[in-house]
Order: C-alpha cells, then sequence, then structure tokens
C-alpha cells in the first residue's frame, strides 16, 4: 500500500510518501503563508517518483486553519484525479515519540493540550487557561512536553514539528475514512462578529 501524507498545521509543513516493504521520502519546508507554493511544488515531485498513492492522509491540527484547509482541498482535489481513500488525523499525533504532551497556543489567552500514546490522543486536545496548563504539566512532568512554537509563559518546553511521514505510517493501521472525516479540529466554536444595522 502507498501513503501520500499532507502535513500544514503548524509555520513547518511536510509531505510524506510511504510504501510498505519499499520507499519512503519525507519533503519538508516552511509553511507560513507568504511560502505556500513549496507545498505544491514538493507535492508535484512525490507522484512522479513514486507513483499514485493508495490512501492520502491528511493532518487536521489543532494548528493553522489556513494551512489545515489548504491541505485538505488539496488531498479532496487529488482523490478525484487518482481515487485514492482519503483519512484525516490529528496532527498533534504525529510526532516521533511514543508518549508526551503536545501543547500549543490556541490565542485569546488560551492554550491548548493533549496527552499522545503511541500515536493517539489519550487526553485532549483540550483548551486551558495558562494556569491551569501549568497543573497538567506538573502532573505530566515525567512526560517530554512539546510545542509547534516557543512558548516562553511555560519551562522545558520543546520545539518540534508534526511529520507527514509518521502520518503516513499511522494511517497504515486505520482501516477505513474518507472525505466526511476531513474537518480541522476545532477547539472552540469560531469567532464571528455580525454587522451592525
Amino acid at each position: 500500500m502507498k501513503v501520500l501524507a499532507l502535513e500544514l498545521s503548524t509555520a513547518v509543513g511536510s509531505i510524506g510518501f510511504y510504501e510498505e516493504g519499499g520507499g519512503r521520502d519525507l519533503k519538508v519546508f516552511p509553511a507560513d503563508r507568504k511560502d505556500s507554493g513549496l507545498f505544491y511544488e514538493n507535492l508535484q515531485a512525490m507522484p512522479e517518483i513514486f507513483g499514485k498513492p493508495d490512501v492520502i492522509v491528511v493532518g487536521l491540527g489543532p494548528g493553522s486553519y489556513a494551512g489545515v484547509r489548504i491541505a485538505i482541498a488539496t488531498a479532496i482535489g487529488l482523490k478525484a484525479a487518482w481515487g485514492a481513500r482519503l483519512l484525516g488525523l490529528p496532527s498533534i499525533c504525529a510526532l516521533e515519540r511514543e508518549e508526551y504532551v503536545a501543547l500549543g497556543d490556541a490565542r485569546r489567552n488560551s492554550f491548548f493540550f493533549a496527552h499522545v500514546v503511541q500515536g493517539h490522543c489519550a487526553e485532549g486536545p483540550t483548551l486551558a487557561t495558562a494556569e491551569a496548563l501549568r497543573e497538567k504539566l506538573r502532573e505530566w512532568q515525567h512526560l517530554p512536553a512539546v510545542a509547534p512554537e516557543p512558548l516562553p509563559q511555560f519551562e522545558n518546553i520543546r520545539v518540534e514539528h508534526p511529520s507527514a511521514l509518521r502520518l503516513a505510517e499511522l494511517a497504515l493501521a486505520v482501516k477505513s475514512g474518507d472525505e466526511e472525516t476531513l474537518a480541522p479540529i476545532y477547539l472552540r466554536e469560531p469567532y464571528i462578529t455580525t454587522p451592525r444595522k
């Protein structure tokens, strides 16, 4: 089975290709808005080298709303062209570690955290205030705490980014999935302002 993985939930994006019993490749690149062209440049090279995938897996966050939506839209388009099965998995599960606490800035004076064990969320992702998260980190002080960006409010946080290749490996263990499940992981209701009359 061939798996193509798209991960754009953080400022460092990646595309991975994993073939059971065969080759694997990982492309890593800046994934902020001004560098979005790098995603498509790297994506174009993958099928030329490995052929069409059987499964396309997308990292669903939590993280960059724009990045995750770009990856989802691209995956849906590629499914139409190639007929591959689609699958979405939490980006925070795609670190090269067995067990850890994933956290990040959720804006508006809040943070998210999750306890990840062997590629699955054992708890979360959940929103928390800075103080509540400090308490959680004390509870889990025996585990590494990782975030996709520096968080100076907290001690001993390691900056790491999800890997598309790890997403591809996790996808091999999932038996079914389709584009219906491809929705970003939202931690709160969207903040919408209504126009004045």
